[in-house]
């Protein structure tokens, strides 16, 4: 009689389950390899992922195992993670199953890019992620932190870790929301090896949390010998964290932005979160100011209402009054609105357009002072009218090839 030594399952089963599988894996004593397929394209996938499963399955020298395979449509990525995250709850070995790394997701991120939007993806939930990318979101977040159930936090890694290699996101910035620290720092070690942009560091209270992020973060780029830049945004989601807002956001030169957390941050005040915002008030402030004197992007958070496209408007038009570069968004019909809202208006085009080319014709001229009309225009002024029109080009509302840029 053959006899199960280990058994475990990883993965996702049910109708709302699309993109997604489920694994169950029986390590045997003996008789060699029995793979059921239970999947609706069977007929036309079928032995290229039996071929995969025992691919898998050689790669960690398993010769008997029963695989029951229970498929919804699960991708390459997807299938290889949870056959691979069930394999590690046996067998916890240090190697891992690789698929190649996609062309699309070797590219690096600049620190000022533009950060409008950014859209949070349960890591455990493949089938938001797989063309969330053509809703042209500035960043994808991959959340492996609040979106994910603690009993599932270890699957989630090996999907996230497949998704940063192997699922095209279309030209968006490729973020991480790691867990609180210190579990977050076991996180870095199945994203900073696999081309991550930007790593979110939640509920973060003070400088040393980043230390120990980017200590880690250090020694895995050692280890893979990383050369490319892995940028940092904290977000700040209690009291203290908005006391110590300033010394978080120049913790490191690898912060590029900070975000702040309305949804903790109200909780921990022991207050409610409003659509006016008058009980955020004081923290967004002091975010921002913050941010503007580290001279790293102020992000504002997200807006929960899903169905309310107005409200969502007024809030992001108030964001923006506040002086924050972006939110986050938890639904892709948010993206448009956000982008619109956060766009300059023609009246700010056009009043950076003359500063700006006052600025140039007062350097052509060796001036040392810029003057517009009657009014002087000091070099804040100069920066916040040069961002103003990147902004624009970004967004597509004046021509990339505008004479001064």
């Amino acid at each position: 009689m053959i006899e199960s030594i280990k058994f475990a399952t990883a993965g996702n089963q049910g109708k709302k389950q699309h993109s997604d599988c489920k694994v169950e894996l029986d390590i045997l004593s003996d008789g060699g390899l029995d793979i059921q397929i239970n999947s609706k394209v069977k007929s036309m996938f079928g032995t290229s992922i039996r071929m995969l499963i025992k691919e898998v399955l050689s790669f960690y020298a398993i010769e008997n195992a029963k695989v029951i395979l229970n498929d919804s449509g699960a991708i390459e990525p997807v299938l290889c993670a949870r056959l691979e995250a069930a394999i590690k709850k046996l067998i916890p070995v240090e190697k891992e199953f690789l698929l190649p790394l996609l062309e699309e997701n070797t590219g690096t991120t600049e620190k000022d890019r533009p950060r409008f939007s950014r859209l949070y993806l349960p890591g455990n939930t493949p089938n938001m992620m797989i063309n969330a990318g053509i809703h042209k979101p500035n960043g994808i977040i991959l959340d492996l932190e609040d979106a994910v159930a603690p009993d599932k936090k270890m699957e989630a890694r090996y999907m996230v870790r497949n998704a940063l290699r192997g699922i095209n996101f279309y030209g968006a910035e490729r973020m991480v929301r790691i867990n609180q620290i210190p579990l977050g720092l076991e996180d870095l070690n199945f994203v900073v090896p696999h081309n991550v942009n930007l790593i979110l560091v939640p509920k973060c209270e003070s400088a040393h949390q980043i230390h120990l992020v980017n200590d880690r973060i250090e020694a895995l780029k050692k280890t893979y010998a990383i050369s490319y830049p892995i940028w940092l945004m904290p977000i700040v989601e209690s009291a203290l964290g908005v006391v110590n807002a300033f010394e978080i956001a120049t913790a490191a030169d690898n912060v590029v932005a900070m975000a702040i957390g309305l949804e903790d941050y109200t909780a921990d005040l022991g207050t409610m979160r409003t659509n006016e915002g008058a009980e955020s008030f004081y923290a967004r402030s002091v975010v921002v100011n913050a941010c503007r004197a580290a001279g790293i992007q102020p992000i504002d958070s997200v807006f929960s209402d899903v169905s309310d496209m107005e409200a969502l408007a007024r809030n992001v038009k108030v964001s923006k009054s506040l002086g924050f570069d972006g939110m986050g968004c938890i639904h892709p019909r948010q993206i448009e609105v956000i982008h619109q809202n956060f766009a300059p208006e023609k009246i700010e085009i056009d009043k950076a357009q003359k500063i700006y080319m006052a600025f140039l014709k007062a350097k052509a001229q060796g001036l040392g002072v810029v003057s517009l009309g009657t009014k002087m225009i000091d070099a804040p002024v100069v920066k916040r009218a040069e961002n103003t029109l990147k902004m624009a080009i970004d967004m597509g509302i004046i021509a990339k090839d505008w004479e001064i840029l």
